[in-house]
């Protein structure tokens, strides 16, 4: 939480970036440490103690640049997260629709500190490319897809 520390969905884990908020221009060197953020929305989730170095813990978000230091150089696989939901039995439906149209569709449980939750995911991809191509194909299923690299 206090460690200079970022989640994105596609970086690989272990790279360092250089994260500038755009509003101050104050910056600071991050690892990637973990995927997220889960949302359309945004790009990245800090840490608590790289957002407050950048200067916006009380406003929770704004907008920054990123610049790629030093990346861990390894092959990635990527997959598509097509939906969430907190009743397995509706992330059980979605796969059940899924599975006739996509060969590979897991459902992958995960604990917070407030329920568990059910992530339905599509696929495993050679390049980011390809996981986009079936992500583009989730949107015509009423779905907000996310593209995620598999580490």
């Amino acid at each position: 939480m206090y460690g200079l520390t970022a989640a994105h969905r596609t970086l690989p884990l272990g790279t360092i970036i250089l994260v500038t908020n755009l509003d101050n221009s104050k910056s600071v060197k991050v690892k990637i440490t973990d995927r997220g953020p889960f949302t359309t929305t945004r790009i990245l989730d800090l840490s608590y103690g790289a957002a407050r170095e950048l200067g916006f813990v009380a406003r929770g978000t704004v907008r920054v640049s990123i610049e790629i230091l030093k990346t861990a150089r390894e092959p990635a696989l990527y997959t598509v997260q097509a939906a969430t939901f907190a009743e397995e039995e509706n992330a059980r439906q979605l796969k059940y629709r899924l599975s006739k149209k996509f060969e590979v569709v897991t459902i992958v449980p995960f604990e917070t500190n407030v329920a568990r939750f059910y992530r339905v995911r599509v696929g495993s991809y050679s390049s980011e490319e390809l996981a986009e191509q079936v992500a583009k194909k989730l949107t015509f299923e009423g779905l907000e897809p996310i593209v995620l690299r598999k580490d």
